[in-house]
Parts: C-alpha cells; sequence; structure tokens
C-alpha cells in the first residue's frame, strides 16, 4: 500500500534538510524522505512527494539543521505491534451513511479521501524536527492526525561522518563552500531550544460538550485542531458524548450545528485559544475537566468555559453554513 511522507517544523526559522534518509518499512521496501527541506508548520509541511510503499516501521535519518551548523542522525524504530493496529483502523471524515458512525473502523488500508468513502486509513507519515534534536512523528488518517512519539536524534561528532554528510548536503542541493559558510552565520540562532515545542505535547484528562438552550438545537460535528500539531474529528453520533481522554491544548475549534432549515440557523463557529493563558486555565481545572461550549439561543455569541469556570480565548467567529448531515432540517 502506498503513502505520502512530510517533513515539517516549527516555522520556517529552524528549517532542517535532511541528507541521508531511509524509512524502514516492515515488508523490507526502500521508502524516504521528500526531496529538499522541511517546509510548512508543525505537524503539516504544506507539500507532498513521491508515493512511497510499505508499513512504516521506523526511520534513520541524518539531517543539517543550519541554524544550529549541526548534523544530527536519528535511528529509530516504532513498535509494530502499535502500527500494526494503526494500519487497521479507518477515521470518520464525514457521516456513514450505511449505520451510525463511528470515530474508527477496522476496515484495513485502502480508504482515502476523495474515494467517496466515509472512513480515511493511514495516508501520511509526518515528521517534525524542531531545535536540539527533537523529532516528534504523526499518522495522518485524513481528517485525524495522531501522534506516533517524540524522539531525539543525536549530533553527528565523528570528524568523518561530518565530512561525509557535509560533501553530500552541498553535492546534493548545489552549495558551494562559500555560501554554505555564509549561511551558517546568516541562519544561527544562539537560544534555539524546543521547549515550547515540548510543552505543546503536555496532555489533559478532558472533553468538548457543545449545548445550547435552543430547544431545536442540534450539533453535527466537532473539529479539534491542537498545540501540539494533532487533530480530532466528531461527528453526530460521536460529538454528543465524546469521551474523556487524555488531549493536548486547544489551538482551533470548530463547531458545526442548525437550529433550523433557513440558512441563517445553519452556522459554524471557530474558537481560537491561546496556548499560555488556556494552558494555565487547564492546569488549575483539576484532573477531570470538561470543556463546555454555550452556545447562546439566538445563535450571536459563544461562551467557553473549563469545568464551569470561564475560559479566555483569543477569539470566536461564528459563520453562516451551508451543507447537510443526514439529521438536518429539511
Amino acid at each position: 500500500m502506498a503513502f505520502q511522507v512530510e517533513i515539517s517544523q516549527p516555522d520556517n526559522r529552524y528549517q532542517v534538510t535532511p541528507v541521508f534518509d531511509k524509512i524502514k518499512t516492515l515488508e523490507g521496501t526502500r521508502a524516504g524522505l521528500p526531496y529538499g527541506s522541511s517546509s510548512g508548520n508543525w505537524g503539516d509541511s504544506g507539500s507532498s512527494w513521491t508515493e512511497q510503499y510499505g508499513t512504516p516501521i521506523g526511520a534513520d535519518i541524518t539531517y543539517y539543521a543550519d541554524y544550529e551548523n549541526k548534523y544530527y542522525h536519528l535511528d529509530i524504530d516504532f513498535s509494530v505491534d502499535i502500527i500494526k493496529d494503526y494500519m487497521e483502523r479507518a477515521y470518520s471524515r464525514r457521516e456513514d451513511q450505511q449505520g451510525e458512525t463511528q470515530e474508527y473502523k477496522r476496515l484495513g488500508r485502502g480508504f482515502e479521501s476523495g474515494g467517496g468513502e466515509a472512513y480515511d486509513s493511514f495516508t501520511t507519515l509526518v515528521f517534525g524536527f524542531a531545535p536540539k534534536g527533537m523529532v516528534v512523528v504523526w499518522l495522518n488518517f485524513g481528517n485525524t492526525r495522531i501522534e506516533l512519539g517524540r524522539y531525539q536524534a543525536q549530533p553527528v561528532t565523528d570528524p568523518a561522518e561530518i565530512t561525509r554528510a557535509k560533501e553530500k548536503y552541498l553535492t546534493m542541493y548545489r552549495i558551494t563552500p562559500k555560501r554554505y559558510e555564509e549561511s551558517q552565520k546568516e541562519y544561527f540562532i544562539a537560544d534555539a531550544s524546543p521547549k515550547e515545542w515540548d510543552d505543546y505535547r503536555q496532555r489533559y484528562h478532558w472533553r468538548p460538550v457543545v449545548i445550547s438552550s435552543n430547544p431545536k438545537f442540534r450539533l453535527f460535528e466537532i473539529l479539534n485542531y491542537t498545540y501540539n500539531g494533532e487533530k480530532e474529528g466528531a461527528l453526530r453520533p460521536w460529538a454528543l458524548d465524546m469521551p474523556y481522554k487524555e488531549r493536548a491544548i486547544p489551538r482551533e475549534m470548530v463547531f458545526f450545528w442548525e437550529t433550523g432549515k433557513e440558512k441563517h440557523e445553519q452556522l459554524n463557529a471557530r474558537a481560537f485559544f491561546d496556548w499560555e493563558k488556556t494552558n494555565e486555565a487547564f492546569k488549575k481545572a483539576g484532573n477531570k475537566i470538561e470543556m463546555q461550549v454555550k452556545i447562546a439561543s439566538d445563535n450571536n455569541s459563544i461562551e467557553i468555559l473549563l469545568n464551569g469556570k470561564p475560559l479566555e480565548t483569543d477569539s470566536i467567529r461564528i459563520y453562516q453554513w451551508s451543507g447537510e448531515y443526514k439529521e438536518s432540517y429539511r
């Protein structure tokens, strides 16, 4: 089965460039990283490359971080049992017209976005490269992205290995020795640290609950994009009673609902969260946290609380929306 590979970064200041790359596969087939440097944002490179084949079970990568002027070597193995389990899963991305929509079904690989299916199986292996050799790996399932693990690359210290990596880097990317030296000074970041992205991995035991005093209120879908690079989609009826589980801090959440069949009664809202304020509120909220999203009966405002205490957000925006769910007003 085919899959895509992405190499992401926190932002452009922390771009890295692979020099030697190998994705280990269960079948022993050759797989590797895209050509070129990392791109995009944390957990999402925004670009894809030639399809790779097999079941990814690890990686052996040497890459150059010009902002540290260091080569790093990452040699990791994923749990084969965990990978096999995920390869059997297909997560929901739209309503299941054949029955009740579930978080995921064990359909095996081969269900992909654009195929008209209600569920997405594994599509993309995503690497995220942060400072000081911090590497996070995620698995993409269309509307769902799950962190597989946090790994630590080691600086290459052997002079012969550094020379070999440098020669390959200069040749592969057609960089002159002069430009190589210039870039070391131009892009160097003395205080580069992985702390921010390590902190984003903090998890709390929580769930969202969306309610309204409008008697005609029907919630259909929740999308949760978290600071640690994960994303979670929940559809009705799953969205009506989401379980408590260990989740990272939300960066953005989207809610879809209706209170009638008129256009002005079909709405979605986007809530944006500040990391520090939200994380502090979660710390104080306790060991079991319910995020209550209270939509006003007239649909014009939203209040968000953690275990009954108001949670300050960066902003909340409400939009009219046109679409249809199985239980939509008609």
